[in-house]
């Protein structure tokens, strides 16, 4: 069209030169590049002490590439994370690291290169550290997780044997010497030491004596000579009385306490924000003093506990480390939460060879048997697959054992609160499938119900919940005393 006369012609549009298209395609692809390489955002870090081992996890929004080296002189590990920047969440990791952590003495982080992170964990001992991620799960999203355990991993007998020492160093003269040695227990002296020897008794009462002042070891020599009197005894293996297994079981009776979840994994959560992590621990370290402070028959009980902190101990390893102490029953404490308020009381579980009792057994026995994946099992260790066979090893003996014992626990726990069903329910936990304990899984009440929320977070109904299960287990020992068996250590 032509303007009229007097208008001023159109200005034609600008056509953009090449340079600067090509100056402009250049720069997108750049910042998607970039936006590629670094679109993980970290969410939050955090850091779990433990003997066993420390672990470090950092999540974020999407999953982080990593290169690691580990440096034995000093010992420390170096993490690059690559595609990231330095972020206030990542610098929070310097000071999440306690002073009496036992194995990360301190961390550094910084930016080691552009979109590059490193990480540096430096360490109090020389340590095998593992390094894997794990997918979104539960609450949490992706996870870098870094597990520093020991070059000398903890021996849990030995730690039982150390706790024992520190908190009674003149028990063990008295509570593991052979029969016939004590004052007043000239009773036993019918019993046959040197068949039935206890070795975990043993080995406590040597580090016991090497603590002793030089006129101390004459004692001991008095202690054991009277082993020989009797050396053609058969092993007290009797299926007779109450009174002759106890007679002829003279050794320490340990029981393994199992707390559930554990760091990572806060377990079930109440309306309140209650975690079942917590509280069960709590109970857990309750009934452990009531436990340390009994005897059955004689013979002093002792509490070994398969975590004693906040943090993940894998279903199978719960199973072998009450498996090296030698445990004469395992009791699981949890607490239950359901999809609804409503549902409320206590149950308590042992192992089924087949299908569950009933529908909720089975609901609940998967949603325990998930631990794992929401604690953070590094899946690719080889210690996995030894774990995952003992779980196929238990027998019809230790289930009717582990029913005797869920019976009384439940009947217990009926005197001081409400029961979810009458009687033990039977599922496939994998936590119980030790092949050679009497196992139980005790779920206290609905964390998820307000009302049995709020008298899980009692410390007074704490209280009774562990004096209901310590009357449990004397209870059942009353009736089924432990094997004089002999320990190997």
């Amino acid at each position: 069209m032509t303007p009229a006369p007097g208008q001023p012609r159109p200005a034609k549009p600008s056509v953009p030169s090449r340079r600067t298209v090509l100056q402009a395609g250049s720069l997108v692809l750049l910042l998607g590049a970039q936006q590629i390489a670094r679109g993980a955002t970290i969410v939050a870090v955090r850091v779990w002490p433990a003997p066993e081992y420390s672990r470090v996890t950092i999540e974020s929004d999407g999953q982080l590439t990593t290169k690691q080296l580990f440096v034995t002189t000093p010992p420390r590990l170096a993490v690059d994370i690559e595609g990231i920047d330095l972020s206030p969440e990542l610098r929070e990791l310097v000071a999440k690291v306690k002073a009496d952590d036992p194995n990360i003495a301190g961390i550094r982080v910084g930016q080691n290169t552009p979109g590059v992170v490193r990480l540096v964990i430096d360490l109090k001992q020389a340590a095998m550290p593992q390094v894997f991620t794990l997918t979104p799960v539960a609450a949490y999203g992706h996870r870098l997780v870094l597990d520093l355990y020991p070059a000398q991993p903890v021996d849990p007998l030995e730690a039982l044997i150390a706790e024992r020492l520190r908190d009674a160093p003149a028990a063990p003269a008295v509570a593991t010497a052979p029969a016939g040695t004590r004052a007043g227990a000239a009773p036993h002296a019918t019993a046959s030491p040197s068949a039935e020897t206890d070795p975990l008794g043993e080995l406590m009462t040597q580090r016991a004596t090497r603590a002793l002042p030089p006129e101390a070891p004459p004692a001991v020599v008095t202690a054991t000579a009277p082993a020989p009197a009797q050396p053609t005894t058969p092993p007290a293996r009797s299926t007779g009385s109450s009174r002759a297994s106890t007679q002829q079981t003279d050794r320490i009776i340990i029981v393994a306490l199992d707390p559930g979840h554990g760091g990572e994994d806060p377990g079930a959560i109440g309306p309140a924000g209650t975690r079942e992590k917590d509280v069960v621990l709590r109970v857990a370290h309750l009934l452990r003093d009531r436990i340390n402070a009994t005897t059955v028959g004689g013979n002093p009980m002792r509490a070994y506990l398969t975590r004693d902190g906040d943090y993940f101990v894998p279903l199978g390893t719960r199973v072998e480390k009450a498996r090296r102490v030698q445990a004469d029953l395992f009791v699981s404490i949890h607490a239950d939460a359901f999809t609804t308020p409503a549902a409320r009381g206590a149950s308590v579980f042992a192992l089924s060879q087949g299908g569950a009792s009933s529908t909720a057994a089975r609901w609940l026995a998967n949603k325990e048997n998930q631990a794992d994946l929401v604690g953070g099992l590094n899946v690719q260790s080889k210690d996995q697959h030894v774990q995952r066979a003992l779980l196929d090893m238990s027998t019809t003996a230790q289930i009717n054992d582990s029913l005797k014992l869920g019976t009384v626990l439940l009947g217990e726990i009926g005197n001081v609160g409400k029961l979810h069903k009458p009687r033990v329910e039977q599922a496939g936990f994998a936590v119980l499938k030790a092949p050679d304990i009497p196992s139980v899984l005790v779920e206290t009440a609905f964390i998820s119900n307000p009302e049995e929320e709020a008298r899980l977070r009692s410390s007074a109904y704490q209280v009774q919940l562990a004096d209901a299960l310590m009357r449990g287990i004397t209870r059942y020992f009353a009736k089924n005393p432990p094997l004089a068996r002999s320990r190997s250590v």
